[in-house]
């Protein structure tokens, strides 16, 4: 899983546009400049990694980052 998600972090770096599903958190704040979170198959969030990171507004994205990020 490392080698695939450096090589994305590489291609991201020379400008390559990609959409990724993941639920790496730390990879997905390095290289999104947009980071979109669902539920049940709904968008309940967007917004730029800084402040989805930092200020997430709705509860299940607070409630899942909560889990994830200690």
């Amino acid at each position: 899983v490392k080698e695939v998600l450096d090589t994305m972090v590489e291609l991201a770096q020379e400008g390559m546009t990609m959409l990724c599903v993941t639920h790496e958190m730390g990879f997905a704040r390095q290289v999104a400049n947009r980071v979109i979170f669902m539920d049940a198959g709904q968008i309940v969030e967007a917004n730029e990694p800084a402040e989805f990171f930092a200020h997430p507004q709705h509860e299940r994205t607070k409630l899942f980052l909560s889990q994830i990020l200690h």
